[in-house]
């Protein structure tokens, strides 16, 4: 028996604007990152972000390996220059007058910054009009604050992280003490709808701790799915007005390696130090690691039939349907089918 093992890349989420960096993370040097199995290469120009495939035509060096030159990426290997757009425009190893080669070009990905965050898309000639990054209203209101996470790196599936997010039920357990409390581990009875091409979650009121702050309240919960590999929560206390805001999103490298990103805005202690804010984010993802990344099945089961659920897990039964009917399959139980080809 032979196995040939084929590498698929999602086409679903290799078509949608999925966050690779912050954009204060990338200055003048060039940025490697690895996007869905692909080495990709962020670096700025005098136009802004651009995104290229991490290799040189000519003999297959990665270009991050070089240097940005008068807005143009320059090979490590032999120094083949390439334009804004792809376009290679020196190759030192000619006459200067000479015809540079027509197929000498990178390959270009469609690259957006937004709310601090470069975002990425491998189609072709991508474009918001189609589908647009997330909407994240917070990030452009002046009554909230708005903070950068640090970005942490899960050895988990990314689907299995953004559902982690979206699971209310853990807080009382994973995060008693920080979020939860452990005697008041019951979820009230709510519905997910959908609206506006996103899932939203009635709010869910859960006695618990906004931020980390010590004050023990009942919040109301609202759960957004944004994209596959996006979020939004919302947290709400009725009693002070006090609203705590995130957007969520993971930047799938390999089937087992993910990056979270995250926004996190508030409209009070608004003198207080970001610090904090950025410290609290971080604890409760470290918290959440070791548990999602314990996980068995590593890859998120698509087929509703192979875990137990409860009314609990609406908003991830919401989130795993959507998934399988958009025909994600990176990081899903669906992806060991593509994965392998037996051949006898």
């Amino acid at each position: 028996m032979k196995v040939t093992v084929i590498m698929m890349k999602d086409q679903i989420l290799a078509k949608d604007w999925l966050a690779a960096a912050y954009s204060q993370d990338v200055g003048s040097e060039p940025v490697p990152i690895t996007i869905l199995e692909e080495r990709v290469v962020l670096f700025r120009t005098g136009e802004g972000i651009k995104a290229f495939k991490d290799l040189c035509i000519h003999r297959g060096a990665s270009l991050s390996l070089g240097k940005v030159v008068d807005d143009c990426i320059v090979c490590p290997y032999h120094g083949w220059r390439y334009d804004a757009k792809g376009k290679c425009v020196k190759i030192p190893q000619q006459p200067a007058g000479q015809t540079i080669p027509p197929k000498a070009k990178a390959i270009v990905y469609s690259c957006i910054e937004k709310y601090g965050i470069i975002w990425v898309n491998l189609g072709a000639d991508a474009s918001e009009n189609e589908i647009p990054v997330p909407f994240y209203e917070e990030h452009e209101d002046p009554s909230f604050q708005t903070v950068l996470a640090e970005p942490y790196i899960l050895h988990a599936a990314a689907p299995r992280v953004v559902e982690n997010f979206l699971d209310a039920s853990h807080l009382a357990f994973v995060h008693e003490g920080l979020l939860g409390d452990s005697n008041f581990p019951e979820i009230p009875d709510y519905s997910v709808n959908w609206v506006e091409n996103r899932y939203v979650s009635d709010e869910i009121a859960i006695y618990a701790d906004a931020d980390g702050s010590g004050n023990y309240a009942t919040i109301y919960y609202t759960f957004e799915i944004l994209r596959p590999m996006t979020a939004r929560l919302k947290k709400v206390n009725y009693a002070n007005n006090q609203i705590l805001s995130m957007l969520f999103t993971v930047l799938p490298h390999y089937e087992r390696k993910t990056t979270v990103f995250a926004l996190v805005s508030r409209n009070y202690a608004l003198d207080e130090p970001d610090e904090y804010f950025r410290d609290f984010q971080k604890r409760v993802i470290e918290q959440d690691a070791c548990i999602v990344e314990s996980q068995k099945p590593e890859e998120l089961p698509l087929d509703l039939q192979a875990e137990l659920h409860l009314k609990a897990d609406r908003v991830s039964i919401a989130y795993r349907r959507w998934l399988r009917d958009l025909g994600v399959t990176y990081g899903s139980d669906v992806s060991l089918v593509n994965r392998y080809l037996i051949e006898k």
